[in-house]
């Protein structure tokens, strides 16, 4: 097993094409095409430098995220975006790569709001730094945020530099239940609109909306009892300490899945809800509407060639997380001509190839 930045980089330059693969957990982000070189970055793990007092850390891209959270811990301190998928050995690299943000996004923002700096292999075996390790305003294109999302079409990541926050010292969730999903999701925006720092914002299929706040345990019973006014008379439910901790893991691990069924991530606003909501009901997909519903998670129950179609009429985008390799892309696509320009720079030879 290689464990060098540079070995990883002679085997860049000595291969024709190649995929980078981190601990396998976003199962149809895997690349399958024939001649293809896997390379894994189980190799380069471990925290190379981390200052709590400073809330910052920069560890090797193949370093598992339940490691890191373990070590951040010991601190209370957190990544609260809420990487996905740590139980299933999901990396640090794979975090970055995917882009992908669990339900703490709502309130502090998703991976890229919280990327300092990265390392990462170009097409050419070259190695590039962009961006740095501690908290500053850089001028000039921001290459780390630019390679949140970027599926290893354009480099191998190797390091990567995050700040991080104090854990809050109690949380507390709220549930309330809704006759309909439109009168659910007339509660969600009703939220959105007050100034109440909510951690995480979910409406689930069964138009039950979960509400977690969090902070001094002083101040939480009478936030709860604001937010149980704001939900309108409704049945409201306060979650017990274990349920919160069993509902959130089980969201960040996607365990509501069922074996064999796809995952898509949909890009959405409150607005467009309905419309989607429709066609997922009489389709028989399960799906969650997370961060605000401006994120739709769906699972699918067959191929996704139909939800692809159904994305592309509604004018919509998804990303297929779990679920076989291959078209990982569906419905509409945008900024083509950028991505074919940010290749040319930093993979002239083509020799990343991603899911797409």
């Amino acid at each position: 097993m290689l464990t060098t930045i540079e070995g990883y980089q002679e085997i860049i330059r000595q291969q024709r094409q190649v995929c980078v693969r981190g601990g396998g957990s976003k199962t149809a982000l895997t690349c399958t095409e024939d001649g293809v070189t896997l390379v894994s970055t189980a190799g380069l793990s471990g925290v190379l430098e981390y200052q709590p007092d400073e809330f910052t850390f920069s560890a090797l891209a193949g370093t598992p995220v339940a490691e890191l959270e373990r070590i951040l811990a010991e601190y209370d301190q957190y990544l609260p975006f809420d990487p996905l998928l740590a139980e299933a050995g999901a990396t640090l690299g794979g975090c970055v790569a995917s882009g992908l943000s669990g339900p703490g996004r709502y309130r502090y923002g998703g991976v890229r709001d919280f990327i300092l700096g990265v390392q990462f292999i170009d097409g050419q075996g070259g190695l590039v730094r962009a961006g740095g390790k501690v908290v500053k305003n850089a001028a000039g294109f921001d290459l780390p945020k630019f390679m949140v999302g970027s599926l290893g079409c354009y480099g191998m990541l190797v390091e990567l530099s995050f700040k991080v926050l104090p854990r809050p010292t109690a949380t507390a969730t709220l549930r309330a239940r809704y006759e309909s999903l439109v009168n659910g999701l007339a509660a969600l925006v009703r939220l959105t609109r007050q100034p109440l720092e909510i951690f995480a914002l979910e409406l689930e299929q069964d138009a039950s909306l979960l509400v977690q706040v969090g902070g001094a345990p002083e101040t939480l019973n009478a936030r709860l009892e604001r937010l149980r006014l704001l939900l309108g008379g409704v049945e409201v439910e306060t979650l017990t300490e274990e349920a919160e901790r069993e509902l959130w893991q089980m969201r960040r691990e996607f365990a509501w899945l069922p074996q064999g069924w796809s995952l898509v991530k949909i890009p959405l606003t409150p607005r467009r809800a309905p419309a989607l909501e429709a066609e997922l009901e009489s389709a028989g997909a399960m799906r969650i509407y997370s961060a605000g519903a401006n994120l739709a998670w769906v699972g699918w129950p067959g191929e996704t060639g139909v939800l692809d179609a159904l994305l592309t009429r509604l004018d919509l985008s998804g990303l297929k997380v779990l679920g076989k390799p291959g078209e990982a892309r569906l419905g509409m696509q945008t900024g083509a001509s950028f991505e074919r320009r940010m290749k040319q720079a930093l993979d002239p030879l083509g020799r990343f190839v991603c899911a797409r």
